[in-house]
């Protein structure tokens, strides 16, 4: 897993999307020149394109003068990060390029446990149908692996949620909220080994999705007694 710092290294120019928070953030990433970031509240199926666009603008480049793009998978608004996954699958058939994911909840917890280095929290998201993901931080920075709990199950002590992340039903306790201002938080974890290649972008999930098969056999109406 590399780092940012690798990733600039290997690949030059890298343009981020993330929509895991109501704010869609956008940022082109350069190993010689500034960040350019922009975000926006507009729901993502707009606010990704149009934020690339004004960021692109921006910087005076164009779609092809990146050589890797790199997303947030999740946790967070599954619709946002469908919808980037859907936009990378796109431009990929158009230009071939090496993709890299990160989560979102290491990034936050990361960041947080930075500013108060030796404190242990769990940091969450809300995950529907009465459970959370769960990142839990201990006290020397280490993460356990992110898991998906019932709110019964949620661990003991202080729990944190990114700033802007949806939720839909109150957790059973209090929680407070943590930064998730990605110009902020990168710059300051460029050497965390946060990123994964992946082929085909696509959006977090803690295990397959489960359908039912379809039955060709007829239904009759049940025979009349």
């Amino acid at each position: 897993m590399p780092s940012l710092t690798q990733l600039l290294a290997s690949h030059g120019r890298l343009l981020l999307f993330d929509a895991a928070s109501q704010r869609v953030q956008v940022g082109l990433l350069q190993p010689d020149a500034p960040a350019v970031w922009h975000g926006t509240a507009q729901e993502a199926c707009t606010g990704l394109f149009a934020g690339a666009d004004i960021a692109l603008k921006t910087a005076g480049l164009g779609l092809s003068d990146f050589d890797a793009f790199v997303f947030c998978e999740g946790p967070g608004s599954m619709l946002g990060t469908r919808t980037i996954a859907m936009a990378l699958r796109t431009w990929l058939v158009l230009k071939p390029r090496p993709v890299y994911a990160y989560q979102s909840l290491a990034i936050a917890g990361q960041f947080a446990w930075n500013r108060n280095p030796g404190k242990s929290f769990s940091v969450i998201a809300d995950a529907r149908r009465d459970t959370w993901h769960v990142q839990s931080v201990g006290t020397n920075g280490r993460m356990s692996p992110l898991q998906r709990v019932p709110a019964a199950g949620l661990p003991p002590g202080e729990l944190l949620t990114p700033e802007r992340f949806r939720t839909w039903a109150q957790p059973p306790r209090p929680i407070a909220t943590t930064s998730y201002d990605l110009a902020g938080i990168l710059p300051t974890l460029a050497e965390v080994n946060f990123f994964h290649a992946v082929d085909a972008p696509d959006a977090y999930q803690h295990e397959a999705p489960e359908y039912k098969k379809w039955s060709a056999q007829i239904h009759r109406a049940p025979p009349a007694h």
